[in-house]
């Protein structure tokens, strides 16, 4: 009498198989894994880009001012003056690539920055139409003009023409990287030496 047994066989083949399987689903699924995981990282990569590059970084600190043209008895404002400072969190600026324009309902100019390399003075600014200037550094020890956390620069504008009353006027600050800034005022009823402009 002989005995054919082959289950074992069988058995051992299935295991072979079964095996095989795995291994191959294993690779297949760390290939899989892996492409998840990078195109994770890349679409993160994307979202903080878009939101450095959407967000401004720069806020007004205070109030903004109307520098009247003669004291006490001016009749236009001849130059603004407001202090700026980075958001929470907000990017470095580099004001001495930074550009802003002047513009109202007759007009709209892209002032000239005085200081591409330093603190300019008041006089520089307020004799020169059509440009700006960083006036005054707080918290800053390099004298650079990049703006940086826990900083603020004021700036003063001499705009192309000068504001009348009641006239409506915004002044956009475009930092090289991130978007523009717009500050909208409008000149008050009575123009004084210094008026807060709302």
């Amino acid at each position: 009498m002989k005995l054919n047994k082959e289950e074992a066989f069988t058995g051992l083949e299935a295991a072979i198989v079964l095996i095989a399987f795995v291994v191959v689903a294993a690779v297949f699924s760390y290939v899989v894994l892996g492409a998840g995981f990078f195109t994770t990282q890349k679409a993160q990569e994307v979202v903080y880009t878009s939101v450095d590059q959407a967000s401004s970084s720069i806020e007004i600190l205070g109030d903004v001012y109307g520098i009247g043209d003669s004291g006490s008895s001016s009749t236009y404002i001849d130059l603004v003056r407001f202090t700026v400072g980075l958001t929470a969190g907000g990017s470095a600026i580099d004001f001495s690539q930074t550009t802003l324009t002047y513009s109202d309902k007759n007009i709209v100019f892209r002032l000239d920055n005085v200081n591409t390399t330093g603190l300019t003075d008041y006089t520089t600014v307020d004799t020169a139409v059509g440009c700006w200037g960083v006036i005054r550094m707080a918290n800053n020890d390099s004298s650079d003009l990049l703006l940086e956390s826990q900083e603020q620069f004021t700036i003063l504008v001499n705009p192309i023409e000068a504001i009348d009353t009641n006239q409506d006027f915004e002044i956009q600050i475009r930092p090289a990287v991130g978007t523009a800034y717009a500050i909208e005022r409008s000149a008050p009823a009575r123009i004084t030496g210094v008026n807060t402009l709302y």
